[in-house]
C-alpha cells in the first residue's frame, strides 16, 4: 500500500510502500523517551520505496549497547519524528505510524517488542472513561 506522511509542521514530507497489518509496537525505553509516550508504533517500508518529497530531516545516530548504530530522522523545526533505519545501507525504514496520513487504514498492530518495559496500566485503557474530543 502506498502511504505518505509528514512531520507536525509539514516541513518534511515523504512517501513509501508498506504492507498493511504489519504495525509493530515497541515498548523499549529508547522509544518511550524519543516519542515522549509510553510506546511507539512503527511500520517497515523497504528502502527502495521510501522517498523524502519535501525538506531535509535532521538525524541523530544512536549507538546501542551491542554497538549497532541506528539513525533517527526528525524535523529540525518541530521535532516531529520521521523514521529510523540502520546506519549504513539501510534495507528498510521504520516509519512512525502516527505521522502517516493512512495510519488508520493500516490495521491493528501485529507484534509487540520489549514488553517487559510495557507500562502496567496499558491494558486498563478500555475501562477508563473517554471523550471523542478534548473535554
Amino acid at each position: 500500500m502506498k502511504v505518505d506522511g509528514q512531520c507536525h509542521c509539514g516541513a518534511i514530507a515523504y512517501e513509501a510502500e508498506v504492507e498493511p497489518g504489519t504495525i509493530m509496537v515497541c515498548h523499549c525505553r529508547d522509544c518511550q523517551r524519543q516519542s515522549g509516550s509510553v510506546f511507539r508504533t512503527n511500520i517497515s517500508a523497504p528502502a527502495d520505496t521510501f522517498r523524502i518529497t519535501r525538506g531535509s530531516p535532521r538525524t541523530y545516530v544512536k549507538t546501542a549497547d551491542s554497538g549497532n548504530k541506528r539513525v533517527h530522522a526528525f524535523c529540525g523545526d518541530c521535532g516531529g519524528p520521521i523514521y529510523a533505519s540502520a546506519h549504513d545501507e539501510p534495507k528498510s525504514f521504520s516509519l512512525r505510524v502516527g505521522a502517516l496520513n493512512q495510519g488508520h487504514e493500516l490495521g491493528a498492530p501485529a507484534r509487540q517488542i520489549w514488553t517487559r518495559r510495557r507500562f502496567a496500566w496499558l491494558p486498563l485503557l478500555d475501562r477508563i472513561p473517554g471523550a471523542e474530543g478534548q473535554s
